[in-house]
């Protein structure tokens, strides 16, 4: 699931998106083949769905699908905060479906790997597990939201693998070198707990059931604000942090 927040403060570079005081969407998103979708407008916000039709495991088509979502969102000028999450309450997402990741090798970059360096916020709202490249999305985002239930891990070196996705610097960035080692060396699981408190997530929500609830008001928080500041303010914090 994909939930794209407008913001409050109308863009003056685009008034020609302007009706009766509301904005709407430029152009429809893409329309994923291995997903279901929806987008309801909602007042202040336009909304997709996605829901995996093979489990909790991510095929490399749907990464794909997602870097599309993301390219498009990027440009769609009435956009400014997206919220991933997963169906249900058990899994955010488990990774790469590791049979096929197995047999890709020396094949072309998936869209996972070829790493989203968008320009507006992205949060995640963390439901259940969020296990090899699911853990590494939530990495790559800028705020994080997790379910009490929530577990965090890179279990890719009991298979022989490892996490390709750009986690593992963007993990060492936040935890420092020795935690880092241990979590992606070990493939141990993180509670919501342990995960907030070294940092690697804002908050937790005050149950399993409304930590979308709860994500979508944080991003309402961010869409209060001038979308150009936003934009720039993030450009900035990126920067700082080494990965534009």
């Amino acid at each position: 699931m994909v939930e794209f927040m407008q913001p409050i403060h109308q863009p003056h570079r685009t008034p020609d998106l302007l009706n009766d005081g509301r904005l709407t969407a430029n152009q429809t998103p893409p329309q994923p083949a291995s997903s279901s979708c929806r987008i309801p407008s909602q007042g202040s916000s336009w909304s997709q769905s996605t829901e995996q039709n093979s489990g909790t495991r991510s095929p490399s088509e749907a990464h794909w699908e997602g870097h599309n979502i993301f390219s498009w969102f990027d440009e769609e000028p009435t956009l400014l905060v997206a919220i991933v999450t997963g169906a249900g309450e058990k899994a955010f997402c488990a990774g790469q479906d590791l049979v096929e990741q197995a047999s890709s090798r020396g094949k072309p970059k998936t869209g996972a790997e070829a790493a989203r360096r968008g320009k507006k916020p992205v949060l995640a709202a963390v439901n259940g597990f969020a296990l090899g490249g699911g853990f590494e999305i939530c990495l790559n985002c800028d705020m994080i939201v997790a379910s009490p239930k929530a577990q965090f891990g890179l279990p890719e070196v009991a298979v022989g693998l490892y996490a390709a996705a750009g986690g593992l610097p963007r993990l060492v960035r936040i935890v420092g070198l020795p935690l880092a080692s241990e979590f992606a060396m070990t493939g141990r699981k993180l509670s919501a707990k342990e995960a907030l408190d070294l940092g690697l997530i804002n908050r937790i929500s005050q149950s399993a059931g409304t930590v979308v609830e709860e994500t979508i008001a944080l991003a309402q928080e961010i869409t209060k604000n001038s979308p150009d500041g936003v934009i720039v303010t993030r450009q900035g914090i990126r920067e700082a942090w080494g990965q534009r």
